[in-house]
């Protein structure tokens, strides 16, 4: 199963990842903060949550913000929750997106980075997002663009070399996974960071109105 493969590299490296990917994670999860300009007590879920970072860059902003992680590597958590530990307002749990352990409408924001590209089943997770978030709240996800030459070329070498890894989208199919799975795209973007990663990002709702593509 795919996720036991992610689960293990991510369990590897666990220690060293912040370190390993910092300029990375910084430039990603920092513009993926600012896009989301979430209002401090909305309930948030981050899902694939890694070693919390985008939870520090929130918190450190708005130190209140109630926020729950979830992740399928156990020592991701633990890292997660060493570097959070002393912020009450916020969980880490072990769960895979495809079966998570929330009632429904639970949260105001859901919001997925860099990960979709490891989903097994995109649909069955998109639809557990949907079930989780509240009626008029707000799903965002930013992951790895096929539409960037770059990127494509990487996806392919991937697919071959590292078996974590399922496979990335065009923006075009990622809006139609939204599409599929009840979520109408209300803004959505192409950024780069570097010579090589190439991203989409986009916030949909679910049975929302028509949807604006920046």
């Amino acid at each position: 199963m795919l996720e036991s493969k992610v689960r293990t590299q991510y369990n590897q490296v666990a220690s060293i990842y912040d370190q390993r990917w910092n300029s990375y994670i910084s430039n990603t999860l920092s513009f993926l903060k600012t896009w989301a300009d979430l209002p401090p007590t909305a309930t948030v879920l981050d899902i694939a949550c890694g070693t919390g970072e985008l939870e520090r860059l929130i918190l450190a902003e708005h130190p209140t913000q109630p926020m729950v992680g979830v992740d399928i590597s156990e020592q991701m958590l633990e890292v997660a929750r060493q570097k959070l530990q002393n912020y009450p307002n916020i969980k880490f749990e072990l769960a895979s997106a495809s079966a998570l352990p929330f009632d429904d409408v639970s949260f105001d924001t859901v919001i997925s980075a860099n990960s979709f590209h490891y989903f097994d089943d995109p649909n069955i997770a998109l639809k557990e997002m949907k079930r989780v978030l509240k009626p008029n709240g707000n799903l965002i996800i930013l992951d790895w663009c096929r539409d960037f030459l770059v990127c494509r070329v990487c996806d392919w070498i991937l697919q071959r070399i590292d078996p974590a890894h399922q496979q990335c989208y065009t923006q075009a199919e990622f809006h139609q996974f939204l599409s599929r799975a009840g979520f109408c795209v209300q803004q959505s973007s192409k950024i780069r960071f570097g010579l090589i990663w190439g991203l989409m990002v986009a916030t949909a709702m679910p049975y929302s109105v028509q949807s604006i593509d920046a």
